[in-house]
């Protein structure tokens, strides 16, 4: 055989070769899935279709993988390898929600990607139970570790916690007035890992998306839906025996549940640590979480929209909306870009500490799609310095007589009496407010050197600030 036609039979080698490591591969159950999980270069489609995990499982052996990221983890689905897709178009698994006690004391993630360059997408991910099967040591729905991964498209509803119903009243972890077991959604680590177009519908004390030890996440086109509850409902409960009856409604800030405000039964919706672990290529890291980009989502019905304070380089919002938020944005530092939010149950934007520096921000106040219950009474609460803030929109909340304050007293539910007095009360100085609105601006008497432009009244109690 002549070079030429050797040459001709090695590259159609290669073509089949290929074509073969490349082939779609066709899974139906999720036994079948499991293999593939710790496999690099393959497409795996999974048969559309319901499938469960249970306590039953658990107890016969199966998902018995640990991830050992911090404290130890078991992990029903572990994906290992490195540039692979997983299509679960047209697919549902269902994980019972006794699963999250089935291990012993130790915390669950029902999906972890500790690989690099995969891509997981259209996946509806339900926890199938009662909202109070708390897990006796924690749980996830989705924890993404390694660089460079996609999770696009999926759908998830998550539930089971202990106590559900009373957001952060009665502790969050650590201190607790009632022992807490929570279980949060989205926990984004890694490198460079994406969250991308997917729905959270979240009904379980925890955060629903958050970053630890995350290097560049970005979080874009996602919905995350929680629920509210008003103080003045869960104090309905007095009587009835229930776990805020039985400790009197004493909260965990040290003092009575207080009437006249909206908590989210959940946590934050999107929102930074400065701290965590994360594993790459094998390795561990210790560090927090720099250079988030948040992008064209919507956030509703949680106790935070975007707070971002705890991370550090560069932090970018464009084109998100909060609704019906204890509070809007809270980043320290940072941009948000044609943003919008509703204050009715809080304001769009609150400072987080007082040395919170270069704020640049254009938030557009929306008109609330529910009653104004907003305890604090601002629109917005500036604190810091060197901010360039654009404040536009509806004004309707005025007549419930809610404001725009730079500095003084923040009147949050979890800063009365004189509670966490480092997060209250902050000076506000040398920076400028554009107030398109006809929202009235307060300033306190710890305000200075603050340069406003205002549709609305002003206040002025402070020094050398010019309007």
């Amino acid at each position: 055989m002549s070079t030429h036609k050797n040459a001709q039979v090695l590259l159609i080698i290669c073509f089949i070769l290929s074509l073969k490591v490349n082939a779609q591969i066709a899974v139906n159950s999720l036994s079948e899935l499991v293999p593939y999980l710790s496999q690099d270069n393959v497409q795996v489609k999974m048969a559309p279709g319901v499938y469960s995990i249970t306590a039953a499982d658990v107890k016969n052996g199966l998902y018995s993988k640990s991830s050992f990221v911090g404290k130890e983890c078991k992990v029903l689905l572990l994906f290992e390898g490195n540039n692979s897709t997983y299509d679960f178009s047209g697919v549902t698994i269902k994980v019972e929600t006794k699963v999250f006690q089935s291990y012993g004391n130790i915390r669950i993630n029902e999906i972890q990607i500790i690989g690099n360059n995969n891509i997981l997408k259209n996946l509806t991910l339900i926890d199938d139970g009662s909202v109070y099967d708390g897990p006796t040591k924690g749980a996830l729905n989705i924890c993404m570790d390694g660089k460079e991964n996609l999770v696009e498209g999926f759908y998830v509803a998550a539930k089971g916690s202990f106590p559900y119903g009373y957001g952060d009243a009665f502790g969050k972890g650590g201190k607790n007035v009632i022992r807490h077991q929570k279980h949060s959604s989205c926990l984004l680590r890694g490198e460079s890992n994406h969250l991308k177009n997917s729905t959270f519908i979240h009904r379980s004390y925890g955060h629903c998306l958050f970053m630890q030890a995350a290097s560049n996440p970005v979080i874009e086109g996602c919905y995350v839906e929680g629920e509210m509850r008003s103080t003045d409902n869960m104090l309905l409960e007095k009587g009835t025996g229930s776990p805020a009856d039985k400790v009197d409604f004493m909260t965990v800030w040290g003092y009575q549940l207080p009437k006249g405000y909206m908590l989210s039964t959940g946590e934050a919706g999107i929102r930074a640590y400065n701290a965590g672990e994360t594993i790459i290529d094998g390795k561990l890291y210790k560090r927090g979480t720099s250079n988030p980009t948040i992008l064209n989502n919507t956030i509703k019905n949680m106790r935070t929209g975007v707070t971002l304070a705890h991370a550090r380089g560069k932090k970018y919002v464009e084109n998100c909306t909060v609704i019906g938020c204890e509070n809007g944005f809270s980043l320290g530092s940072g941009d948000v870009i044609n943003c919008r939010a509703d204050c009715s149950y809080g304001p769009v934007y609150s400072s987080t500490y007082e040395n919170d520096k270069s704020f640049n921000a254009d938030i557009t106040i929306i008109p609330a799609s529910n009653i104004y219950m907003n305890g604090s009474g601002s629109v917005a609460y500036i604190g810091g310095r060197e901010h360039n803030i654009i404040l536009r929109g509806s004004d309707e909340g005025a007549k419930n007589g809610l404001k725009i304050q730079v500095g003084g007293e923040k009147n949050n539910i979890r800063l009365l009496h004189g509670n966490f007095p480092n997060q209250n009360d902050f000076k506000g100085s040398n920076f400028q407010l554009n107030n398109l609105t006809n929202y009235p601006i307060f300033l306190s008497k710890k305000s200075s050197d603050v340069q406003i432009k205002s549709v609305g009244t002003v206040k002025d109690l402070g020094t050398n600030n010019s309007h």
